[in-house]
């Protein structure tokens, strides 16, 4: 099975950050807590080098807590501000506190000028890793479109957080050619790649056989698998069976087996998992490549050489792109900091959006204040 997906707009979408990159202050990577590595974009990362910068594990709540603290500890050491983050609202709060950690410099330097000059940022990363969902929680409602799927946002969008913190939606962006298949896979697994362009019955094997081998217990009881030791699609037989996925005539439902299994996957149902493990120090990540199939999905392990114990149980004011004029300083009292902000943001979160928002959903120009 090999897995490439680099569809036009996301070609536009890198031509459209460039031209955006020297308009910004500061970048917000956010990534995957379940595949803290696979799920960094190579091409985003040279691209924003030399920005100031801040990086989101996402979904920590579907990966493992021990994982998650490691791999936070290992980009903390090669220099870059990050932190685990879900959508509660303490992290909301201490995602809004490192971003403005990271910017003090130039928080400080326009005090310092005495004056009050808009942060701008840029919210970067894979599809479907989450970033207009933290854009509609830092604004305290929904301002983006969001989706369980890639590919939703598929311009560059502005939104207006407060009155002097504005963020940049862009659209998620894979690299043009996957050339290591097995992170390939594990993006597959995620629903960072879209569906269509996998064998998803081959995909769906090798997610059972992984989560078998890692988590054998809470895998055979959710998807009420009597044989663990079955492969290929006698494993999917055992989940039609389980689950009672049968058509009429007792024939096999493969295709609900596995959206189910995927869903379930993806929401975090079967348990939490992390696919990954940071490197140790002086040493490269480990990367296999994938076994081809030969007359039934015979795959090989992706995660065996990262998961080497059981899981943890399950806890269970947009504008279309347009190039936007930097803001003209104001000498004007400070305004409040974006953590003061992010505490009423999240403490009174409203469906009602603000003045300015308004105006940005009727296509109205804003100015910074």
């Amino acid at each position: 099975m090999n897995i490439q997906w680099y569809p036009g707009h996301m070609a536009k979408a890198k031509r459209l950050l460039m031209a955006q990159l020297g308009k910004v202050d500061l970048i917000i990577e956010l990534c995957d807590a379940r595949l803290p590595l696979s799920s960094r974009n190579p091409v985003l990362r040279n691209l924003i080098s030399g920005k100031r910068h801040v990086l989101l594990l996402c979904k920590a709540d579907l990966a493992q807590n021990g994982k998650t603290a490691e791999w936070v500890s290992y980009f903390q050491k090669q220099g870059i501000s990050a932190m685990a983050y879900d959508k509660s609202p303490q992290k909301t709060k201490q995602a809004f506190a490192l971003i403005e950690r990271a910017a003090e410099d130039v928080l400080e330097r326009n005090r310092r000028r005495g004056i009050q000059k808009t942060l701008r940022a840029m919210v970067v990363g894979v599809p479907n890793v989450g970033k207009s969902t933290f854009i509609n929680r830092m604004c305290g409602s929904s301002m983006t479109k969001t989706g369980d799927r890639p590919g939703v946002t598929k311009n560059n969008q502005w939104v207006k957080v407060s009155p002097y913190f504005e963020v940049l939606d862009t659209p998620g962006m894979l690299w043009p050619k996957l050339d290591d298949q097995m992170a390939a896979t594990r993006l597959a697994y995620i629903g960072t790649i879209k569906d269509a362009v996998y064998d998803q019955y081959e995909l769906c094997v090798c997610l059972l056989q992984d989560l078998l081998r890692a988590m054998p217990q809470s895998t055979a009881e959710r998807f009420k698998i009597k044989n663990p030791e079955a492969e290929g699609f006698a494993l999917l037989d055992e989940v039609c069976r389980g689950r009672g996925f049968l058509l009429r005539g007792g024939e096999m439902d493969y295709d609900r087996a596995c959206a189910v299994a995927l869903d379930e996957f993806r929401e975090g149902k079967v348990g939490r998992l992390t696919l990954e493990e940071p490197p140790k120090p002086d040493e490269k990540p480990v990367v296999k490549t994938t076994a081809e199939p030969t007359t039934k999905p015979v795959v090989g392990s992706v995660t065996e050489p990262f998961v080497k114990s059981f899981a943890e149980p399950n806890a269970e004011s947009v504008t279309t792109f347009a190039e936007k004029p930097a803001a003209e300083p104001v000498t004007e009292p400070a305004a409040e900091s974006v953590t003061a902000f992010a505490a009423k943001a999240v403490a009174e979160p409203t469906t009602k959006p603000t003045p300015e928002s308004a105006a940005i959903s009727a296509g109205e120009p804003v100015q910074s204040l």
